[in-house]
């Protein structure tokens, strides 16, 4: 279809030439607000009228006389009809349409592909806070924002991935406290497990099952490694940071598998506490 397309523009562009040097950059096709009108459309005899001072339904005629007589035109096109005050549109034969199917079969993956624009593009997706695992709403942003990255790939855009989470915080310091005290021997509700909801910060302690596997890990000193980061834990239950450190390159890793069941890559991981150390 596009190759018809493109001989179709070269024949109206070359008609446009002859009838006004410099005209034929207004050869351009339009959708037909009304499908039974046409394929496509083109005003370009309404657009030319004026300055060459025609009547732009005549202007129309002449133009379709010189389109029918080429072998674009004999090839591709059913009919030519005029409406309104000069309004071209082009009903195309049925060979044309089918030209697609003999296009993607060519053209097999490749076929709509554009060429490089020069033009960048940063998709920032997915982003899910290392805190427990991934539910179903990071599921749907992971196959829209890849979806997305792939479709503008096509197109000629340079697409860069980004995945931005948040390890530093309030949160994060939730996790670690969580993780620390089942590495303590501790559970959601032991007396010194926080349960009062009304405390801002209690009331976000971590209780899925999740925390008690990252403590059994942590106090095993095993070794983590993520797209982004690798950690071992020292197995010391007074080491907070560690606990923190540990916690996050686990849980990252866990959206790691996620995401590779998916077949999503990321060309960055952009993380929060960058925002600190750097300024």
């Amino acid at each position: 279809m596009q190759t018809v397309k493109t001989e179709l523009l070269e024949a109206l562009r070359d008609a446009l030439e002859r009838l006004s040097p410099g005209a034929g950059a207004r050869a351009v096709f339009e959708s037909p607000k009304v499908a039974a009108h046409g394929d496509w459309a083109t005003t370009a005899a309404m657009q030319l009228a004026k300055p060459l001072k025609l009547n732009p339904r005549q202007l129309a005629e002449n133009l379709c006389e010189q389109l029918l007589a080429t072998a674009a035109c004999q090839r591709w096109v059913e009919a030519l009809d005029i409406a309104g005050p000069g309004f071209i549109n082009i009903k195309l034969k049925p060979a044309a349409k089918q030209q697609v199917v003999r296009s993607v079969l060519a053209q097999a993956s490749c076929f709509g592909k554009q060429a490089d624009n020069g033009r960048r593009m940063l998709v920032e997706f997915v982003s899910a806070n290392p805190t427990g695992p991934l539910h179903v709403g990071h599921g749907r942003q992971a196959a829209l924002g890849d979806a997305i990255c792939n479709l503008f790939s096509t197109q000629g855009w340079q697409v860069y991935r980004e995945f931005y989470y948040n390890d530093a915080g309030v949160q994060i310091g939730t996790l670690a406290t969580s993780t620390q005290l089942r590495a303590k021997g501790f559970k959601p509700g032991d007396a010194c497990w926080p349960t009062d909801a009304d405390n801002p910060v209690s009331k976000n302690f971590y209780n899925g099952d999740y925390i008690a596997d990252i403590a059994t890990d942590f106090l095993a000193k095993k070794t983590v490694t993520s797209d982004d980061r690798a950690f071992t834990a020292s197995g010391d239950v007074q080491d907070l940071d560690g606990i923190r450190q540990f916690a996050v390159a686990y849980l990252r890793h866990e959206q790691d598998l996620d995401l590779q069941a998916f077949a999503v890559k990321f060309d960055n991981y952009y993380l929060e506490s960058s925002l600190y150390t750097c300024g």
